[in-house]
């Protein structure tokens, strides 16, 4: 499992070297574009402050300020920490039309955004506990 510490230039370059470093589960939604059940995932409602990264690769991703209980049953956030730290796709995955979400630094699938979320963006990044890696806050 990742600590958060890998770089760029670490990062596997087969879907071997990923399953040598993720978790079944981590693998499966970060290398396959797969989806936890609702309200199974660690993160879901954890109110602990800090800075969400990559479980892949550990980039930063989202901040807890960012994250709001949104009864999806997924931790969701209103806004990345940078607009430079996601990419957006388009998934016509299951007869829908949904906009990816993937980590910029890997490529590691993480969720969906949708256009339903709070104020100030109106966006709820919908993300995978399994694709994040929770790094606490100092006291």
């Amino acid at each position: 499992m990742m600590d958060g510490t890998m770089n760029e230039r670490s990062l596997p370059s087969t879907q071997d070297g990923w399953r040598q470093i993720l978790t079944p589960e981590q693998f499966h939604i970060l290398r396959e574009q797969g989806t936890e059940r609702a309200f199974t995932g660690k993160y879901a409602t954890t109110k602990e402050r800090g800075v969400y990264r990559c479980a892949g690769c550990g980039a930063e991703l989202f901040g807890s300020a960012t994250k709001f209980e949104s009864g999806t049953g997924w931790p969701s956030f209103f806004e990345p920490i940078s607009e430079e730290a996601v990419a957006l796709t388009t998934d016509h995955t299951y007869g829908m039309e949904r906009t990816e979400v993937t980590c910029a630094c890997c490529g590691g699938h993480l969720g969906h955004v949708f256009a339903d979320g709070p104020r100030p963006t109106g966006q709820r990044y919908c993300m995978n506990s399994a694709a994040l890696a929770l790094e606490p806050a100092p006291d």
